[in-house]
């Protein structure tokens, strides 16, 4: 698999993912060679590359379950980058109480963790997906938190919404590495107009500007480096300041290397001071990160696979080394000290790589 930029697709590459319209209606399977209407359609969708399969390429697998997750996530970024729109050129909103509904029936109520592939994002939909995503990580989480329904749909609105400020950052700023102090001086003034509008258009739902005001207020002290009391922010905060934080190092883009779920989440963990371990913990109950058959680099150099988690700590399992067969319970602290899993071996569209096929030939059964 590889990625081609959309101005270097050709007639008859044979597509590794699903290519949904606005609506959502499936346009092209995987495995379907790209045509020249195809082509035209990537371009005017926005999307900057799509993933090719290689001349002899199998096509890869993916569950009813993944591929919903693609289905959903396209057509829903595309109906949150007009919603934002609407907020911020007119101060309100046409369709969001049916986005935040879909996404709290879609993933605010499963009882299972789920593959949470993220798409990679171009300047032009970066803010769409980033809201989305960040709204379906906290239906998820403050479904795992019992959250009354009212709340989750409050918080899963200012995860919406929040950005909506970053409209106004202009593209020279906005796509700047190195960011001056005059160019961080007026990012957070375009976010304080955000709030601004925010709070104009929910008069009478305050909850939400409130989420969103102290959940950003959480992120500044972070990075800023300054201490702060989160004993006193509400619940919906804390999720959405998780959920940001948790994209922000986890988005895939053409610019910078993501950093995989696992370094992320221990990341959180290290600052617990500002992430709540209850809701880090929520997280880890939502996503799979380290699911059987997950191909991992242990920090002795040796590579291996996950055989079985660890229901006390996720980041701790059950593993197969590649090298000499053996089995190592991480858990084990006694026995295996420090030695811990550096990071997740990922596919170029950043997949978890899963070999089932190996923990077989090893006579294990998942």
């Amino acid at each position: 698999m590889i990625f081609v930029r959309h101005e270097n697709l050709k007639v008859g590459m044979r597509l590794a993912k699903p290519i949904y319209d606005k609506k959502g209606v499936l346009l092209y399977e995987r495995d379907s060679k790209l045509t020249t209407h195809g082509i035209e359609s990537v371009k005017n969708f926005g999307i900057i590359g799509l993933y090719i399969l290689e001349p002899a390429e199998p096509v890869p697998p993916m569950s009813e379950e993944d591929i919903e997750f693609e289905r959903f996530t396209q057509a829903t970024s595309f109906a949150i980058a007009d919603e934002l729109k609407e907020l911020h050129d007119h101060g309100k909103t046409k369709n969001l109480p049916n986005i935040s509904a879909s996404i709290i029936r879609g993933y605010g109520r499963l009882d299972h963790r789920i593959n949470f592939v993220q798409n990679l994002r171009s300047k032009e939909d970066e803010l769409a997906k980033h809201s989305l995503y960040c709204a379906m990580l906290c239906a998820m989480i403050t479904h795992k938190l019992n959250v009354k329904l009212s709340d989750q749909n409050d918080t899963v609105t200012a995860a919406i919404v929040h950005g909506v400020g970053r409209l106004d950052i202009p593209e020279e700023v906005r796509d700047k590495r190195e960011k001056s102090d005059s160019d961080r001086k007026l990012i957070y003034e375009c976010k304080k107009r955000g709030e601004s509008i925010i709070e104009a258009a929910f008069l009478s739902t305050p909850g939400i500007n409130r989420i969103v005001s102290q959940s950003t207020r959480m992120l500044n002290a972070f990075d800023e480096g300054h201490e702060l009391d989160i004993r006193k922010n509400v619940v919906g905060a804390k999720v959405l300041s998780l959920a940001r934080a948790f994209d922000d190092l986890t988005a895939m883009n053409d610019v910078d290397e993501p950093s995989s779920e696992i370094s992320a989440v221990r990341y959180l963990m290290e600052h617990d001071d500002f992430f709540d371990p209850e809701m880090v913990s929520a997280l880890l109950d939502s996503i799979n990160i380290l699911a059987p058959g997950t191909s991992v680099e242990l920090t002795n150099g040796d590579k291996g696979l996950v055989i079985t988690e660890n229901p006390s700590n996720v980041l701790e399992p059950v593993i197969l080394s590649f090298g000499d067969n053996r089995i190592i319970d991480l858990g084990q602290k006694l026995i295996y000290g420090d030695l811990a899993i550096k990071d997740v071996m990922k596919t170029m569209d950043n997949r978890n790589i899963i070999d089932r096929e190996a923990l077989k030939k090893a006579g294990i059964n998942i």
